[in-house]
């Protein structure tokens, strides 16, 4: 259980402060930026989820289907970005790109 809190903590600290990074080298803006970076989210919370399985010895290898379920979740929450009702309708306030992160990692925790 420690392993997979670990894995959380570890998947959106290296996915918030690397995508907008790698986001750097992809020329897109617009509507369609968001869910790029969602995407790329998704792909690093999967990275680390890989490198973790190897460091910590609860963490099971991520599959294929992980990463696809982690692309939906993070596709979902980078959606949900577009309704501000829904936003405003959440009783704390926080950075709308953590929607996408936090979508990626529930994908990549249902799916593990």
């Amino acid at each position: 259980m420690i392993g997979y809190l670990l894995l959380v903590v570890l998947q959106f600290v290296v996915a918030f402060i690397g995508a907008p990074n790698v986001l750097a080298y992809i020329p897109v803006s617009g509507d369609l930026q968001t869910f790029v970076h969602a995407a790329i989210y998704a792909v690093i919370v999967w990275i680390v989820g890989l490198v973790a399985c190897f460091a910590l010895k609860e963490v099971r290898m991520p599959t294929a289907a992980t990463l696809v379920t982690s692309l939906i979740g993070a596709m979902v929450g980078a959606a949900l970005m577009f309704f501000p009702q829904l936003l405003a309708a959440i009783p704390f306030r926080f950075p709308p790109l953590y929607l996408p992160l936090i979508g990626a990692i529930i994908g990549y925790m249902l799916r593990r």
